[in-house]
């Protein structure tokens, strides 16, 4: 099997973020309460797509939007080509 490369869009995530957010009518205060942040700049960092939330915080944050942490994530790769490998495999 040949390596696959797949790689997260920052920016584009961070698109994805707000756009979620803005879904659920959530203000960036709303999540900073949430997330328990003393400021709102990570979240500020997120939408803008400079920093990526830990994986911990993914799993609150898809929980929030209620959402899967995928439908969160923009990923750039063969991401059709990853499905037809995973259903292979099981």
């Amino acid at each position: 099997m040949e390596p696959m490369y797949l790689s997260i869009q920052p920016v584009e995530t961070g698109k994805r973020i707000k756009q979620l957010l803005s879904e659920q009518n959530y203000t960036i205060r709303e999540i900073q309460g949430a997330f328990g942040f003393e400021n709102p700049q990570a979240i500020y960092k997120w939408i803008a797509g400079k920093s990526m939330p830990s994986l911990d915080n993914f799993v609150i944050l898809s929980r929030l939007l209620h959402t899967s942490i995928e439908n969160i994530l923009v990923i750039d790769g063969d991401i059709s080509r990853l499905y037809h490998i995973l259903r292979i495999l099981n």
